[in-house]
C-alpha cells in the first residue's frame, strides 16, 4: 500500500493486487459493502493518519479507480468546513460518498525515456505494436488498452521489469501531460531504435 498527500484535505492510496490478496480480498470485493472492505478502509485511514497526519472523520468523498491487472487507486477527500469542531462527529463516524470507476487501460510510468525504448523491444517481440506515450513532470508514461495479443498478466509482468504502475490516471495525463507518441507507439519506437540499430 502506498499513500500520497495531494493537498491539505485529499490523499491518494495505491493498492496492488498483492495488497488485496494479503487481506483476502479481490478487486470485485471492493464494489461490495462488506465487513472486510470496511476493515480495509479503516486500516488505510489508520495508516494515512500515522504516515501523513490525515485524520478522516465526518463526511468524506471516496473515489475508487480500478486499474487493469495492477490494483486500485483510491482518492479520499475530507469535506470539513473550518467552523466544524471535533464535537460535531464521533471518533468512529465516517460518512462516505463512494464513486467507482473501472479503468481497463494499462498505465505504467518510467523515470527515463530509455526504459521505454528498452521495453519496446520486449513488447514488439511478443507481437504488441500499439500504445501511447506521454510525458509529465520529468517522467514518461506508456498507455496500453487491455486488448493485446498476449495475456494481460504476461504483459504486466514484462512491463514491470522496466517501470512501475502509474498512480496518475489517463484522464489526468490527457489534461496535463504532453503526448509524445500517439497510436502504435511501440511499433514506432521499435522501428526507429531497434530496426535501425539492431546491435543496441
Amino acid at each position: 500500500m502506498r499513500l500520497e498527500r495531494l493537498n491539505y484535505n485529499k490523499i491518494k492510496i495505491f493498492l496492488t493486487i498483492d495488497d488485496l490478496m494479503d487481506r483476502g480480498l479481490t478487486k470485485e470485493d471492493l464494489w461490495k459493502d462488506s465487513l472486510k472492505v470496511h476493515q480495509l478502509f479503516r486500516e488505510m485511514m489508520d495508516e494515512a493518519s500515522e504516515e501523513l497526519g490525515f485524520e478522516a472523520s465526518g463526511p468524506i468523498a471516496v473515489e475508487v479507480y480500478s486499474l487493469q491487472a495492477q490494483g486500485m487507486v483510491i482518492i479520499v477527500t475530507k469535506n470539513h468546513e473550518e467552523e466544524e469542531s471535533d464535537e460535531d462527529y464521533a471518533d468512529d463516524y465516517i460518512e462516505m460518498q463512494v464513486k467507482l470507476d473501472q479503468n481497463c487501460d494499462i498505465v505504467y510510468e518510467f523515470h527515463e525515456f530509455e526504459d521505454i525504448i528498452q521495453l519496446t523491444n520486449a513488447l514488439y517481440s511478443q507481437g504488441l505494436k500499439e500504445g501511447t506515450v506521454y510525458s509529465y513532470q520529468n517522467r514518461f508514461f506508456l498507455i496500453l488498452d487491455e486488448h493485446q495479443p498476449i495475456h494481460v498478466d504476461t504483459l504486466v509482468s514484462i512491463i514491470a521489469e522496466y517501470g512501475n504502475p502509474s498512480m496518475i490516471s489517463i484522464h489526468y495525463l490527457h489534461e496535463y501531460g504532453k503526448c509524445l507518441l500517439e497510436d502504435f507507439a511501440v511499433e514506432k519506437l521499435y522501428s526507429y531504435y531497434w530496426k535501425k540499430n539492431p546491435q543496441s
